[in-house]
């Protein structure tokens, strides 16, 4: 089956090389239709589920993960609804809506609206369209690992992680192309550390809140698939503030004249903070994760906010 996403630039960054103090390769996930690395393993998914005879599909998402089963179903015909908290903002629902998708606001946090998504979806006869806890997202996320796998081996990757669906399709990649060796930092903010939590317990921790202005990172609990993967591969979790996140979204837009969101420049801020585990690394490849719900004027209010 034609993929619905595009094949995208991996580059080598000479600022952040600067900043970083070793060679920086950026997968430029931002560039893709939906605006972010969502539509990889989410589209599969939807192509999956329309070929199983699915004439509806259902998605629960703060914006990225929305968008892209919007854009999905757009292309495969069928229509979509998508349920999205409260805290999501009008920028990304109106993104959303012109992909020709239904908003529907439930619940203060995604944990909620997945709940109630879910239930509706199977209620309605449609695909419910998780947004991180799939074999089949996975399966859909590791293309960006594989399309990457001719440069030289990096000595780090560096992943954002919000519910952990990169994180996983990420994994899953570099052990198909021999990169299981490669260590992973995997980067939340303050306010989304699931993941960094769980790892510290060594059993899934449910936040109480998500208090982080990267919302798209608002999973209050990770599949618990990223802690088998915690098991078996070296993955070090990393947490850094708004502030930094922001920054790095700022001074990334200067370098290369795009914009990202926030759950984004988390992982670009590990790169240019020169994270303490990628010390010894030498060259690392960054998975630019994008993000659809961004503009100038949405950058310059996180900006003041933090």
């Amino acid at each position: 089956m034609q993929p619905l996403h595009v094949s995208t630039p991996l580059v080598e960054s000479l600022p952040l090389a600067a900043a970083f103090g070793a060679p920086v390769y950026l997968k430029m996930e931002a560039l893709q239709p939906s605006g972010s690395f969502k539509l990889r393993g989410l589209g599969h998914a939807c192509r999956l589920s329309v070929a199983g005879g699915a004439t509806q599909l259902v998605a629960s998402s703060g914006g990225n993960a929305g968008c892209a089963v919007a854009y999905a179903g757009r292309r495969l015909g069928v229509p979509v609804t998508v349920f999205v908290p409260a805290s999501t903002s009008e920028w990304m629902r109106e993104v959303i809506r012109h992909e020709g998708a239904a908003v529907v606001e439930y619940g203060a946090a995604w944990d909620d609206t997945h709940l109630y998504a879910a239930r509706y979806a199977a209620e309605h006869g449609a695909a419910y369209i998780h947004p991180f806890d799939d074999p089949r997202i996975w399966d859909g996320h590791a293309s960006i690992i594989e399309e990457c796998a001719a440069m030289p081996k990096p000595g780090a990757v560096v992943v954002a992680v919000g519910g952990g669906g990169l994180l996983c399709g990420a994994l899953d990649g570099m052990h198909r192309v021999g990169w299981a060796d490669v260590p992973v930092l995997a980067v939340e903010t303050e306010g989304t550390a699931s993941f960094a939590k769980s790892v510290a317990a060594g059993r899934l921790v449910t936040l109480d809140a998500i208090t982080s202005i990267a919302t798209t990172l608002g999973a209050r609990t990770v599949t618990a698939r990223t802690l088998e993967w915690a098991k078996r591969h070296t993955i070090t979790p990393w947490v850094v503030t708004d502030r930094a996140a922001v920054d790095a979204c700022l001074r990334f837009a200067n370098d290369h004249r795009l914009l990202v969101e926030p759950a984004c420049g988390a992982a670009l801020a590990a790169v240019y903070e020169r994270a303490a585990p990628l010390a010894a690394c030498g060259s690392v490849l960054v998975i630019v994760c994008g993000g659809a719900g961004v503009n100038r004027e949405l950058l310059d209010k996180w900006d003041r906010e933090v």
